[in-house]
């Protein structure tokens, strides 16, 4: 009787790496679309920065923005932000008006994409890892 063995482990390597790479794909592209429709819009600028990047090499996906405000949006800031700033300020708009605040108060966008619709992205890795 002869057995013959045949090593398929590269290959089934590769393609479970593919589809963990289409399911961060996938969780991105949904996360980023809630961050979306989560995000106040004054110009637009702040909705339209929000995007999402795979790092493959760390098997993972990033979802944020580039704009300089993000995280104040995201966080809060002054009185508003733990450990922020107490004592209210005065500040020039771009008018040239002059404006007195304590600061903002957190409107979360990205925290709540991720952590509200984790069951989601649950079953969209699942989804891609058992072929469907």
């Amino acid at each position: 009787m002869n057995v013959e063995i045949t090593d398929n482990s590269a290959e089934f390597r590769a393609g479970m790496e593919a589809a963990v790479l289409r399911a961060l794909e996938k969780c991105g592209l949904k996360g980023e679309e809630y961050a979306k429709k989560m995000c106040p819009v004054d110009t637009g600028n702040l909705h339209n920065s929000i995007s999402h990047q795979v790092e493959p090499g760390e098997q993972a996906v990033y979802i944020g923005s580039n704009s300089e405000y993000a995280a104040y949006v995201e966080l809060g800031t002054g009185k508003y932000y733990p450990g922020g700033r107490q004592d209210p300020w005065v500040y020039q708009d771009a008018k040239g008006n002059w404006h007195l605040t304590h600061g903002q108060r957190a409107q979360p966008y990205l925290k709540p994409a991720v952590a509200g619709h984790a069951k989601e992205y649950e079953s969209i890795i699942k989804g891609e890892l058992h072929g469907k």
